[in-house]
């Protein structure tokens, strides 16, 4: 994720657990699964209904993913932040990710 084009790396301050990163990256993929049977489901005219059930289950678990990175962000990068003392600027970029997220 970090270093790709129009994205911020982890914030530098500290890196995933190796079994959270296995877990998130289990769930995108599984995603990808979806989206490309939603993809499928298109092609072989499958009923609308039936695609926008799809849709909605791709989007809600989507949307785990964002709730588990701001979980992580929050007890992790935020956390350490307030026990530093960088409590403020912390808690503002917790904010904006919260902003950022539920638009």
């Amino acid at each position: 994720m970090a270093g790709q084009a129009g994205q911020r790396p982890h914030g530098g301050h500290g890196e995933y657990r190796e079994r959270d990163k296995k877990a998130l990256t289990q769930r995108l993929r599984r995603i990808e699964g979806q989206i490309r049977g939603i993809q499928r489901m298109i092609e072989e005219d499958v009923s609308c209904v039936d695609i926008l059930i799809q849709v909605s289950a791709a989007r809600a678990a989507l949307e785990k993913v964002g709730l588990l990175l701001l979980e992580d962000h929050t007890r992790g990068c935020v956390a350490r932040a307030v026990h530093e003392d960088g409590s403020q600027e912390a808690i503002d970029e917790l904010m904006d990710a919260i902003a950022q997220f539920i638009r």
